[in-house]
């Protein structure tokens, strides 16, 4: 056998045996970050785009503190938040969809409905100070808003989680598929190149992962 071979068969081994208790060992896949040039290169970009960006609202954010009036008579505030309430009924529904259908864009609709939720929360109680409607804004930011807001970044949190580990130890089915036609000398580096980020399936084991155990058996069923 082929070092890689060994190295492959060392891995698959380990995955049967379980964890290990002792940490992370030399067949452990490394992180995408490191082993990956583009999504080093990205990670910088992100990072320098991150902390432009932050330097340059820090600095507006006194310009605004310096030169905002007090009291503003907004126009159009029926329609503002008649669209807004609009937007956030399409996002739930869209969410909806999302959960019944198993699709992974599941991610996006939680983290979205969750931002919404906290700028909802925010503005309702920030434009109801000293008026008749504070408590009303309050009793709903506790115990609706936020709460709703809080189960959708957990949510999305934990699929984001399942995803990524299946992925990383999972390859993908045109993954393997395309490891059947390399050369066993080769296949272990194929393997090691398949367990990429930018190669996570849109719908895959992740998010069967995080289903209930009924639901998430059901397309092994099929298969069977």
């Amino acid at each position: 056998m082929s070092q890689a071979e060994r190295r492959h068969l060392a891995r698959v081994l380990a995955e049967l045996d379980g964890p290990a208790q002792d940490g992370p060992g030399p067949d452990t896949p490394a992180s995408p970050y490191q082993t990956d040039p583009k999504l080093r290169r990205q990670r910088r970009l992100a990072l320098l785009v991150s902390a432009a960006c932050c330097v340059i609202l820090a600095g507006w954010i006194v310009v605004l503190a310096a030169t905002l009036p007090h009291h503003f008579d907004a126009h159009h505030w029926r329609a503002v938040w008649v669209n807004f309430d609009t937007f956030l009924f399409a996002a739930f529904l869209a969410t909806a969809w999302a959960i019944w259908r198993e699709r992974q864009v599941l991610i996006l609709l939680l983290a979205g409905i969750g931002t919404m939720l906290c700028c909802d929360a925010w503005f309702d109680v920030g434009t109801s100070l000293a008026t008749s409607g504070l408590w009303i804004s309050l009793l709903t930011a506790v115990f609706a808003e936020l709460p709703l807001a809080f189960l959708a970044f957990a949510g999305a949190r934990r699929l984001l989680q399942a995803t990524v580990e299946a992925s990383l130890r999972i390859p993908a089915p045109a993954a393997t598929r395309a490891l059947e036609t390399v050369p066993a000398g080769t296949r272990g580096q194929a393997e090691d190149e398949t367990c990429s980020l930018r190669r996570t399936p849109l719908s895959g084991h992740g998010l069967d992962e995080a289903l209930p155990r009924g639901r998430a058996q059901r397309p092994g069923e099929h298969h069977a």
